[in-house]
């Protein structure tokens, strides 16, 4: 097994193969911009370049809100390493995306029609081309909202991971998953290719993003087994969150943001387009609240606040892919439908003994697949078929899942995937860092 400090050096070549990929990409001829002149007036498209950057801020903010949400759902004993890697997956995300995610994503210089998007962009200079490159937004600021979504996709695997994984091993497969998975997965699609010739459709990411964030949790979690003392003699043992506001806060901070990421993916600033998937992103997110409380309740016999902050979140995954094509009935039924598939998938992995201390893959894969399937039940668009949708699915669950359980698996059998028994029942925070989030209540460090 290589020894644990050589993580860091693996990170760092990881990073420069993929400095070297984007050189490449840079030598190579520069792409001609065959975008029209915008259509509309300079206003307008300041307008809309305006609207994309504020929408790219809410998704930022995600980011605080995953590292909230999980903090708050874990143990005070690792809340420095949950925060530790949120605070690297944006910038992980980001500079992979630089580098060689946005050119693997979309056309380029020279490409495999429906598979690889390889080559320079359009309109490169300083100024994003404005008046070359579309009429909504600057190239800039594409790349920029499109590197938040890939940084989401690794955020949603943390969770999963939390309190067992290495942090090297898993930097390592952000690193991979971000630079090269996500951009191949999502160049099917938004790059244009196979699925989107074939009508697939995905808004703004139920399985584009959702879903592929959830093949890799549902593979780590599978790979690292449950936490110590989750199964025990055949029971679930409840391992209970430190600090329930944070939750809260970070549900909330999650929602806001959501109006980043289903607003934002309308493309411009277009008021009726952008006011309608800003109402049926929130209808189901209310709906998706209300039913996982009636499912829980019903089943526990109390109501679980957990249980209900997940319903949330599930009903604002399930109406990502059809926020802007299915009607205001039809999205209150798609939230409410994933708030009560989060209940029941939660249970049913635990019975599975599949542990996943926040929820994400009952969040993000089992509700991503249930909206990504929906558009095809309640899109008023006769192309987006029941068909086309669940072909959708099944292709990017054959890529995604094989893909994590091979990185995962690499790790663990190199570098390790899972921390020394010792170091989990201390505590990653002192284990993997040498420090606590609370030293004037745990005091672990000045014992």
């Amino acid at each position: 097994m290589i020894a644990t400090g050589k993580w860091k050096t693996v990170f760092g070549a990881l990073l420069l193969c993929g400095a070297a990929a984007a050189w490449a990409q840079d030598a190579a001829p520069a792409a001609t911009a065959a975008a029209a002149e915008p259509t509309v007036s300079v206003e307008m498209f300041t307008t809309n370049n305006l609207w994309m950057m504020v929408a790219t801020f809410l998704v930022f903010v995600m980011h605080l809100g995953f590292a909230t949400v999980e903090s708050g759902l874990t143990r005070a004993k690792n809340t420095v390493n949950i925060l530790f890697k949120n605070t690297l997956i944006p910038a992980i995300g980001l500079l992979t995306y630089a580098l060689v995610g946005f050119g693997l994503m979309y056309q380029g210089d020279w490409a495999i029609p429906g598979w690889l998007r390889l080559g320079g962009g359009v309109g490169t200079d300083a100024a994003g081309l404005t008046s070359a490159y579309n009429a909504g937004y600057t190239y800039w600021t594409d790349f920029l909202f499109q590197g938040m979504f890939a940084a989401t996709a690794a955020t949603i695997v943390s969770g999963a991971v939390a309190e067992r994984v290495k942090l090297g091993s898993f930097l390592i497969f952000s690193t991979i998953y971000v630079a090269i998975g996500y951009p191949i997965a999502g160049s099917w699609v938004w790059g244009g290719g196979w699925l989107a010739d074939l009508n697939f459709h995905d808004f703004a990411g139920s399985t584009l993003v959702h879903s592929v964030g959830g093949w890799g949790a549902l593979a780590g979690a599978l790979l690292l087994g449950p936490r110590l003392g989750k199964y025990v003699n055949g029971g679930i043992r409840p391992i209970m969150g430190h600090n329930m506001p944070m939750v809260v806060t970070g549900v909330f901070l999650l929602w806001l943001g959501w109006f980043g990421f289903n607003g934002g993916s309308v493309l411009s600033a277009d008021a009726g387009a952008v006011s309608f998937v800003l109402v049926t992103t929130s209808l189901a997110a209310a709906a998706g609240i209300v039913t996982s409380m009636l499912t829980s309740w019903g089943i526990q016999k109390k109501p679980d606040l957990t249980m209900v902050l997940n319903g949330c979140l599930a009903g604002l995954v399930g109406i990502t892919a059809g926020a802007d094509c299915v009607s205001v009935p039809a999205a209150i039924a798609i939230g409410g439908i994933a708030g009560v598939l989060v209940v029941l998938a939660v249970m049913g992995f635990d019975k599975l003994k599949i542990d996943d201390p926040v929820g994400a893959i009952s969040v993000h894969l089992v509700c991503g697949i249930w909206g990504t399937l929906a558009v095809g039940l309640f899109s008023s668009n006769p192309d987006f078929t029941l068909k086309t949708q669940a072909l959708g699915v099944l292709a990017y669950g054959t890529f995604c899942f094989p893909l994590c359980l091979a990185i995962f698996a690499a790790l663990k059998y190199t570098l390790g995937l899972r921390v020394s028994r010792a170091e989990e029942i201390g505590g990653l925070d002192v284990g993997e860092h040498g420090m606590e989030a609370y030293p004037d209540f745990q005091g672990f460090l000045t014992k």
